[in-house]
């Protein structure tokens, strides 16, 4: 009967060309190739390779096994990550809680070698307003938020300072604040401002709510929609959201005269105290420690 190893050398001779070149890469010497294949073929009750020329090449038969073959390779490769996982105390899943305003390039850059580091691990990304992020950690439906800092002390939770994110007030082009050279608070306030609020209709401590009248929304992406694509308000975004938009001149960056730098809001990294954390949310904490670097 044959087995995995049969299989990966019959994979390897494929993709690299030669019985040679895949001794090479399975540290095994020609012969016990050539007779793993042999067997194989034996096993199959089919010829895989055409021995007639100088570089094997593979039958019809070959052809047709070949790609069955490879994906149980690939499968009982997966198997040993995952029993490996287990033997070290991997977690199966972590969840990362986080306002959208936070999903920067960076974070998926750590999410990139995350996933190279701890394949086993499956990750739930986690979309919603910063006020939602303790209640999710509270009630254990997420491992590690990632927040607007929020000004009330909460018991159960270990909040962690990483950073301030700068932020913008923006409008469309053609709105009445985009043409001022100075906006004042007096300007701001007749017009209709939108604001980032949870579901359970909480707004975050440091964001400033100005004007007169408002619309809500749990996502700044889709506040960011609102404000490019029309001249319904004007609000506070990310620098990162918006920076090629105020470059090509589809939004303008509101001249405040209260904002002489840009506002920046301080981020928390948030995890509960009551959990038992295992090596992969430990990697990824402190990677995301790094995420405003």
């Amino acid at each position: 009967m044959y087995n995995i190893e049969q299989l990966r050398m019959f994979v390897a001779a494929v993709e690299l060309g030669s019985f040679s070149a895949s001794a090479r890469k399975l540290g095994k010497v020609q012969s016990a190739v050539s007779q793993g294949i042999s067997n194989l073929e034996i096993d199959f009750d089919v010829q895989l390779f055409d021995r007639s020329t100088r570089k094997p090449t593979l039958t019809q038969e070959g052809e047709q096994l070949f790609k069955q073959v490879k994906a149980i390779v690939l499968q009982v490769e997966d198997l040993n990550v995952t029993v490996n996982a287990i033997g070290n105390n991997e977690e199966g899943l972590v969840r990362v809680a986080f306002d959208d305003a936070l999903f920067l390039p960076s974070l998926a850059k750590i999410l990139d070698v995350f996933s190279q580091t701890f394949p086993a691990t499956e990750v739930d990304l986690i979309s919603t307003s910063s006020t939602d992020v303790i209640g999710l950690i509270e009630e254990s439906r997420a491992d590690i938020g990632l927040m607007f800092t929020d000004l009330n002390f909460n018991m159960d939770t270990n909040p962690c300072f990483i950073g301030n994110l700068p932020f913008y007030a923006v409008c469309h082009p053609s709105h009445p604040l985009a043409p001022l050279d100075e906006a004042k608070v007096s300007d701001f306030i007749l017009h209709r401002q939108l604001v980032l609020r949870g579901h359970n209709s909480g707004l975050i401590d440091q964001f400033p709510t100005i004007a007169g009248k408002f619309w809500w929304s749990t996502s700044f992406r889709a506040i960011k929609d609102v404000v490019l694509n029309s001249k319904a308000g004007w609000a506070y975004l990310p620098h990162h959201m918006v920076e090629a938009e105020i470059k090509n001149k589809t939004l303008v960056e509101i001249n405040s005269s209260f904002d002489h730098k840009a506002w920046s809001p301080p981020v928390d990294l948030v995890t509960s105290k009551l959990q038992v954390k295992g090596p992969a949310q430990l990697w990824l904490e402190d990677k995301l420690k790094t995420l405003l670097d």
